[in-house]
This record gives C-alpha cells, sequence and structure tokens, in this order.
C-alpha cells in the first residue's frame, strides 16, 4: 500500500497536467516557440469583431497571417529589439498606463456598472424607517441611535405594522402622513445610500432589512414589491389649476369639454397654448420632455405611464395642481447595456459607492496575499510627531527606523524609513489636515492610503499571473512594437533609402505606372478692368503663346499688378472636370469663369496633348516606394519562412472550425 500511493499520486499530478494542456492545446509553434489555441482564438475575435464566423476558410486566412506575424516577431527577438533600451521604457510606460486602470475598471467600475444596469431594470417599492445622527455624532449619539433603531426592528420581528413602527419611531420628515413609505424608486440611490439600494435589491417582498447604517444615521428598509422599470415617457400636457374644492369643480366642466375637442379632431397644441395655465409648456404647445418615475405627482406619473401608444390621451385627471390632460408622445425603455455602458462608467465614479468598492477590494488583496503589519511599530513612530509634523519643510529624522511596518505576500517588506520618505513627499495632503487632525491622527490618515497605494501596485506587478486578458493586451502591444521596429529596419528603410534597389525594382515594373493622356494648358487671370476686352484677349490667346499674349494686353498697364497672368500645368484626363469636357485638341479655349471674391475673368488654353505614357521613377515614386516596400516584405517573409520552422497542429485547427 505504501509503495502504490505514491505512484497514484504521481499519476494525479500528471494527468492533472494533461488536462491543462488539453485545455489549452498548441494550435502551431514556430522555431519551437508555441502559440496556444487561446492566444489565436483572442486576437482571431478581436481582430475580425462580428466577421469572425470561425469558417475553414476565414480560420485558414487568419492563420496564415499570424503565423507570418509571429515569424517576423521571431527575427526581432533574434536581432535583440527587445533589449532595447528605449523600447523597454516605452513598453514599461504603457504597462503603468495599462495597469492603472484595468485592475480599477475590472475589479470596480465593471462589476458596479453592470449592477447597476441591471437593477435599473426594475423599480423597487419600498418603505423606510430612520434614526437620524448629527454631522459628526459622539460615541453617546453613536449608542442612542442605535438603541432606537433595534428598538424598531424587535417591534416588527414580533409583527407590529410597519408604518406604525415608522411613525413612532422614525425622524424622517413627514413620516407621520406618509408613514415610512417611500413608493417606487430606480438607482442610483442617492449617494451615500448605497446599503440601502443593496438591501432593496436583495430583499423578497414583504421582508425587512437587518441594520444598516449611513452618513444620515440608522436604517430599516422594508420591501414591499417590484415592477419592471417603467423607463422614460416624454408628454405633453394642459393644465387647468385648481387651489380650492370649489375651484376644481368649477374647472371640471371646462376640462371635460377640452377633452371632448381632442376627441373630436382639434389639435392638442392649439388648446394647450390656449387654454393651459402651465406658463412655460403652454408656448410650446404642452410639451413637457421625457421624465422617469419620482419626478412628478404619483398620479400625474400613474396617468401618464398608463397610455400604452404614441398620441394617445388621458382622460381628465386631478393633481394638487389642478386639472390634466396628458398627451403620450414617445417612450423610452431602458437602452442596451453598450448604449448605457458609458453613461453608468460617469455615474459610478462619481458615486460614493465606488470607494466602498474599492475599499472592498483592497481587503481581498491583502486577505489573498497575506498581509501583515506592526501596528506597535506604527505607533511607536506617530506618537513622535509634533505640529511639525505639518509644515512644508518637514523631514524625517537623521536616525532612519528599520522597524517593519507592513509585508505583502513574499516581494514587500516597508519599514518606517519608507513610510517617513512617503510622507516627506506628501506634502500636499499634510498641509490640508493642518487645521482638521493631530499630528497623531494625519499620520495614521496617510499610513491608510499607503497602505492601499502599495496593495494595489503589488496587485498591479502580478497582473499577468491573475488575468488571461491582461496578459494578451500586454503580449499584443509588446509584439506590436517588436514588429514596427523590425519592418521599419528590414522593409521601411530600405524601401526608401537604397536608391539603387530601388531603380532595379523599378525596372523590373516600369509598365505598371502609366500617365493617361494629358494636355499642357495655360490658365489665363484677366482683372476686372479688362472685362470689355476678355472676349479679344482669349481669340488671342488661340493663335498666340502666352508670352505674346501678356505683352500686348499688359504694356499699357500704370498700376504694380500685371492685369493679365498666365500660369502653365499639366492635366492628366480624369483630374479636372471642365478639361474633360472640352475637345483635346491644341488651341481648345474652355468658357470663361468670373470669380466672386475679386471678379476677375478665367479661362484656359490647351498648349500640347501628351499620349499615353509611361511615367518616370521620379513621377511615379511614391507608388513605386510603396510597391518596394511590398516587395521587401514578401521577400523577407520567404527568408523567414526558410529559416524558421513552423509546425501546425492541424487536429487542433480542426477543432477550431464551427
Amino acid at each position: 500500500m505504501n509503495r502504490v500511493f505514491p505512484v497514484l499520486i504521481a499519476m494525479l499530478f500528471f494527468t492533472t497536467g494533461l488536462l491543462a494542456q488539453n485545455a489549452d492545446p498548441v494550435l502551431f509553434s514556430v522555431n519551437g516557440v508555441p502559440v496556444h489555441v487561446s492566444e489565436f482564438d483572442y486576437i482571431y475575435s478581436k481582430t475580425n469583431q462580428k466577421k469572425a464566423d470561425y469558417s475553414k476558410a476565414s480560420l485558414e486566412d487568419y492563420l496564415d497571417l499570424y503565423i507570418k506575424f509571429k515569424l517576423k516577431v521571431q527575427r526581432a527577438k533574434e536581432m535583440k529589439l527587445d533589449t532595447i533600451p528605449s523600447l523597454i521604457n516605452e513598453l514599461e510606460g504603457y504597462r503603468r498606463q495599462l495597469a492603472d486602470s484595468y485592475l480599477i475598471d475590472r475589479e470596480v467600475t465593471d462589476k458596479l456598472v453592470k449592477e447597476a444596469y441591471e437593477r435599473s431594470k426594475t423599480d423597487v417599492d419600498i418603505s423606510h424607517i430612520m434614526v437620524s445622527l448629527p454631522l459628526n455624532p459622539s460615541p453617546a449619539d453613536t449608542s442612542l441611535a442605535y438603541k432606537k433603531i433595534k428598538s424598531a426592528r424587535d417591534r416588527l420581528k414580533k409583527g407590529e405594522d410597519f408604518g406604525q413602527v415608522a411613525v413612532d419611531i422614525s425622524t424622517d420628515k413627514g413620516v407621520d402622513k406618509h408613514k415610512g413609505h417611500i413608493g417606487y424608486i430606480n438607482v442610483l440611490f442617492p449617494n451615500g445610500f448605497y446599503a440601502l439600494e443593496n438591501a432593496a435589491y436583495s430583499l423578497k417582498a414583504g421582508q425587512v432589512s437587518d441594520i444598516l447604517r449611513t452618513p444620515s444615521g440608522y436604517h430599516l428598509v422594508k420591501l414591499n414589491g417590484t415592477r419592471p422599470a417603467r423607463g422614460e415617457m416624454e408628454v405633453a400636457h394642459i393644465l387647468l389649476r385648481a387651489k380650492s374644492e370649489d375651484e376644481m369643480a368649477a374647472k371640471k366642466s371646462t376640462i371635460d369639454s377640452l377633452y371632448k375637442l381632442l376627441e373630436a379632431g382639434s389639435a392638442f397644441e392649439e388648446l394647450a397654448k390656449t387654454y393651459s395655465d402651465d406658463s412655460q409648456s403652454a408656448k410650446k404647445g404642452g410639451y413637457i420632455g421625457f421624465f422617469g418615475i419620482n419626478r412628478y405627482e404619483e398620479q400625474f406619473e400613474e396617468a401618464a405611464f398608463a397610455l400604452e401608444n404614441d398620441g394617445q390621451l388621458s382622460k381628465p385627471f386631478q393633481t394638487s395642481l389642478g386639472w390634466h390632460i396628458v398627451k403620450r408622445i414617445s417612450k423610452k425603455d431602458i437602452p442596451a447595456f453598450n448604449i448605457a455602458k458609458s453613461g453608468w462608467q460617469t455615474k459610478i465614479k462619481q458615486d460614493a459607492r465606488f470607494e466602498i468598492a474599492k475599499d472592498a477590494m483592497i481587503q481581498r488583496i491583502k486577505a489573498e496575499n497575506n498581509f501583515r503589519e506592526d501596528r506597535d511599530a506604527l505607533e511607536a513612530f506617530v506618537t513622535t510627531l509634533d505640529s511639525s509634523f505639518f509644515d512644508f519643510r518637514w523631514k524625517p529624522g537623521n536616525i532612519r527606523s528599520a522597524a517593519k511596518l507592513f509585508a505583502i505576500g513574499n516581494e514587500m517588506n516597508t519599514t518606517v524609513s519608507h513610510f517617513e520618505e512617503y510622507l516627506s513627499k506628501s506634502t500636499r495632503d499634510r498641509i490640508a489636515m493642518r487645521d482638521v487632525y493631530s499630528a497623531e491622527e494625519a499620520a495614521r490618515m496617510l499610513y491608510d492610503k499607503y497602505v492601499n497605494e502599495n496593495c494595489l501596485a503589488y496587485e498591479e506587478r502580478h497582473l499577468e499571473e491573475k488575468y488571461p486578458d491582461f496578459k494578451a493586451l500586454m503580449r499584443e502591444y509588446e509584439e506590436g512594437i517588436l514588429l514596427f521596429e523590425a519592418t521599419k529596419i528590414e522593409v521601411w528603410d530600405k524601401a526608401s533609402q537604397d536608391s539603387v534597389g530601388l531603380a532595379e525594382f523599378f525596372k523590373t515594373v516600369d509598365g505598371n505606372y502609366m500617365w493617361d493622356r494629358r494636355a499642357v494648358i495655360s490658365i489665363y487671370r484677366v482683372d476686372a478692368s479688362l472685362k470689355d476686352q476678355i472676349e479679344d484677349i482669349r481669340t488671342f490667346s488661340k493663335t498666340n503663346r502666352p508670352d505674346q499674349v501678356l505683352a500686348k494686353y499688359n504694356a499699357n498697364n500704370e498700376g504694380d499688378k500685371p492685369l493679365v497672368t498666365a500660369v502653365q500645368q499639366t492635366i492628366e484626363r480624369g483630374k479636372k472636370p471642365i478639361l474633360d469636357q472640352m475637345l483635346w485638341e491644341v488651341g481648345s479655349l474652355s468658357p470663361i469663369e468670373s470669380s466672386m471674391r475679386d471678379k476677375s475673368l478665367t479661362f484656359f488654353k490647351i498648349e500640347d496633348i501628351l499620349e499615353i505614357g509611361p511615367k518616370s521613377l521620379e513621377e511615379a515614386r511614391g507608388y513605386v516606394v510603396a510597391d518596394y516596400q511590398d516587395f521587401l516584405e514578401k521577400e523577407w517573409v520567404k527568408e523567414l519562412q526558410g529559416k524558421y520552422e513552423v509546425e501546425v497542429n492541424q487536429e487542433v485547427f480542426n477543432g477550431l472550425v464551427q
């Protein structure tokens, strides 16, 4: 039995290793460097997006591209481009930038955004008991408030009516009237009330939460019910104001008459402009716009959201303002997540829940990485501080303490001396605390901040180990840098600097760069003062050279600028629409055009016709260089294919095809 047990253990580990490999098999290798399915699948789906159909043809095309990419990366590493300091610094800078946002976005923002979005699909009907606390409560204040809220909880557990307990205990304004009933509400709850929101969206109808604490005090929340979120309604209304019961009764006949007119086909907008007492909306035909729940009185919202079709009218109804008729214009339901996401991100980052979730993440980092601290060492240090700590010139003492403050994992052993250096650089924070906290309190708070920053930094250093997506992003960026540098050396620089090679290449492809028919034209510009002679100038130019035209019509000019100018250009067919409409022969003249800016007159004459022919290297240089780059790259790939062995696991590839 003792001999069999080690064998079983060995087999278990061997089998586990095989399973791990099979879970992410090697798709292909370049020069012995493996590329796993997960890497190929990630980059294939990311590059192709919605076009990633996993068909055999699509996968084969992309596999060919990715193998060529990996060949170039292998060459870049062989050239030791990954050891160049400037490239290392660029990669480290990118990693810092990416890591700063990646961890917070993934662990905090994304989770909170998804949570808020899912919650936004449901309205919750809640009731509430609150025992408020002053802004800076003393222990006695806190104790008294807690006893009161606990007594409320005890009474509810015995089955007493929630509304009555709320009236007896809650310090919420208006509790005598509403008996703690808030009604339907949706996310986000008011800033600082995340605990209440969590309770409301986790309770079952009829349940009461445990005691909750917010900056305002202690709370109990009861969930009365839920419904699908109403979204937003776009409406217009007609309002007849009434302040008393008598006025209500008197105006009922008027609102009923208006409703009958609307039923008969009268225009809502015109009646609103004429009769509505809501001056702001009346001038816009009664238009109010979009609104969600808890914007207006319950009666108004119930009537509006009961309308099922655009253009539908409510029957006349009352609110505290008077009589209304509401017209539904449109309804805006909860948008798709990808549309709503950015808006939720902005809201979340401005809400206190963001810091709560960030703190929870830091606690997770501490728990997972064996965070240890010596609070005694901290206290021994902070008790040495006095009011000079708040001076911007404060520096650590000459005798540095090597006492350990905290450690994370196996890497970080932070001493009091390290913390002192941090404090000396935190001048702005120290000065800001001067009139609020004692030196000891300020140092403890800065210590907590220092610990949090170090925990985040530790986690960021290990992102590749924990998050495959981050590892993929870093690999993608690193290989992208290497590809750029290698291609620059092997292709782009050669194409632009190798004049002999470019000339030799041009000889093999010069027939690819051809001129279409071209016209050599003289463009004449005639000053507005000679508009009466424009036809004479045009006729004379038809049979004479430009220098002769200019000599004749500028001869009597006494001004500084010539009255007639001529500029010669060579234009290819298809590049100037007005030229394409003319007869292509020497001596052809264009129509006269007038400038709106200075009233000058313009026409041109075809001086010569150049037939179809090849371009010179200089004339086609841009195109030739681009084609030479393409040629060099293809030759480079052929060279790499001969240099490095590529092995493709066809069975694994076939498994990707859908």
